[in-house]
């Protein structure tokens, strides 16, 4: 990794914890409650839909599922969906507002050893709804070894630029590590930053690209990879 790094940002779902399986449960749970109005393939393509279709008004997080639950079903049942059941997708989605922070191998081990060096300001870069994405953050555990928390509306070029000014970096100086290549790593490598792959088990169908190789990009297989090369 370059020597001249000051900054180290992480992702937070997928990469510091456990997040995409979650949602992954409800909308099965989702499906199988409007099995009277097509096929779980059916309705998940519809919510996909409705979720695209939302993206710009609603942006990313467990709010913009559930409204967009809520829409899908009314839609796929032409308004017949009972109000009972409309409360049952409700409760699916606050439940993803209380699931359980499980931190992925070698996060919290590799955070402390990185923080005790001091070498680096280590940084939360990740989007979603604010105050899920702090609540999530405290519950982990892991908000002592973080510098700065930035929760972003979607993770742009403009963005992360906008991240370096209040950092006050340039892009040389910051790599980024997360799970998605189109959303923690692409952006990143366009404004001539660093990025470290960490791949997931799973991916929300919204999130995958094709992989690819860059001189600025390094793939490892888990966290405790990090330290090795961030020496």
């Amino acid at each position: 990794m370059k020597k001249d790094i000051k900054v180290i940002a992480f992702d937070a779902d997928d990469t510091l914890w456990s997040n995409e399986p979650y949602f992954q449960e409800v909308e099965k749970r989702f499906t199988e409650l409007l099995t009277p109005y097509g096929t779980p393939e059916e309705i998940s393509a519809a919510l996909f839909r409705t979720e695209m279709k939302n993206l710009k008004c609603l942006g990313y997080g467990a709010k913009a599922f559930t409204i967009s639950m809520i829409e899908t079903a009314l839609d796929v049942s032409r308004q017949m969906i009972p109000a009972e059941n409309i409360r049952k997708i409700v409760d699916l989605g606050k439940s993803l507002l209380e699931m359980p922070i499980e931190l992925l191998p070698g996060v919290k081990e590799t955070l402390e050893v990185l923080k005790s060096k001091g070498e680096y300001k280590l940084v939360v870069a990740t989007k979603g709804d604010l105050l899920d994405q702090e609540n999530k953050l405290q519950r982990s555990g892991l908000a002592p070894y973080f510098d700065h928390i930035e929760v972003m509306s979607d993770k742009t070029e403009k963005e992360y630029l906008r991240l370096l000014n209040i950092l006050q970096i340039k892009p040389a100086e910051f790599v980024m590590i997360g799970n998605s290549l189109k959303s923690d790593i692409q952006p990143v490598l366009a404004i001539g930053g660093y990025g470290v792959h960490i791949p997931f088990e799973v991916m929300w169908q919204h999130e995958v690209v094709d992989t690819f190789s860059h001189e600025h990009l390094m793939q490892v297989k888990g966290f405790a990879e990090l330290l090795l090369i961030l020496k």
